[in-house]
């Protein structure tokens, strides 16, 4: 995984100082590049402790299109936990409203209902969405297996007109499907990237997806791409990367996952897939930036 830690040293060395909506304050730069060969592993870093559990289940939470953040933390997963529609409770700064963000389980119109139901009148989450809006990743999975060369194989989360019902908007805001020499490639596109804390999650799940979308399609593992827009560390992140930057992305090699009990991407559940032979240098707590 040494193309992540060069996006890491890169904004070390040439990264800007940029204040943000979070108050934190970062080091940026404009755009870079990820990318990775399947066949050379799952790209789960090894420099940091990466909770792939986590990972598969907010994978899972997209995939279903369910926007309830108290189904990700019945099942351990909390990384929505600090967000919630903003037509439920407006975002703030604030101890009160912190705290009342918290509390509101609904996330609104977040990346699995952009995925399954796009642009359909959104009003709760426990409202039946059957049907209704466009089902982009069932179209997707549809057209891989009718017509795989095509340069249409794009999934998008990022709706103009229902931006003002996220929790976020989407940071990676659309990704696309491409066939060649009988391999499936995912290629992701990201506004905004948190490089210590967020990319390795992303770099993991879009991994996921399209280890999914290959088992479903048929076709084998290809290549991960990654389009980066601001690129980001965190000023209260500097220290961590620095660390992390002192360990050798050679000294454990990279796992491999495993997906039982396969009937369709549709049915798929996270404990299905189970990582192989992960070994890793220990975690490096990053604080997120709300």
């Amino acid at each position: 995984m040494q193309n992540y830690l060069s996006i890491v040293q890169h904004i070390l060395d040439n990264g800007v100082k940029k204040e943000d909506r979070t108050g934190t304050g970062t080091i940026a730069v404009a755009g870079a590049m990820f990318s990775h060969d399947m066949a050379e592993g799952f790209p789960l870093l090894t420099t940091k402790k990466m909770p792939f559990q986590i990972i598969a289940t907010e994978l899972e939470f997209f995939i279903k299109g369910i926007t309830d953040k108290e189904w990700l933390k019945e099942r351990n997963c909390h990384i929505w936990d600090e967000w919630c529609n903003p037509k439920k409770v407006s975002y703030g700064h604030d101890e009160e409203t912190k705290q009342n963000m918290a509390d509101e389980r609904d996330l609104g119109t977040v990346y699995g209902f952009q995925w399954r139901h796009y642009n359909a009148p959104y009003d709760n989450w426990n409202s039946d969405y059957t049907n209704q809006g466009v089902d982009q990743l069932k179209n997707l999975v549809e057209m891989i297996k009718k017509d795989p060369t095509s340069r249409r194989l794009i999934v998008n989360a990022w709706n103009p007109q229902q931006l003002d019902t996220m929790a976020l908007p989407p940071c990676h805001w659309a990704f696309q499907v491409t066939i060649l020499d009988g391999k499936l490639n995912l290629l992701w596109n990201q506004r905004s990237v948190d490089v210590m804390l967020g990319l390795p999650f992303n770099i993991a799940s879009y991994a996921l997806l399209l280890h999914l979308l290959a088992k479903e399609t048929g076709y084998g593992e290809g290549t991960l791409v990654g389009f980066l827009g601001d690129v980001h560390i965190y000023s209260n992140h500097i220290d961590g990367a620095k660390e992390q930057l002192t360990r050798d992305p050679h000294t454990h090699k990279l796992c491999t996952i495993e997906t039982g009990n396969f009937t369709s991407i549709f049915d798929w559940n996270a404990n299905d897939t189970k990582k192989k032979g992960y070994e890793s240098y220990e975690k490096i707590s990053f604080p997120i930036a709300v």
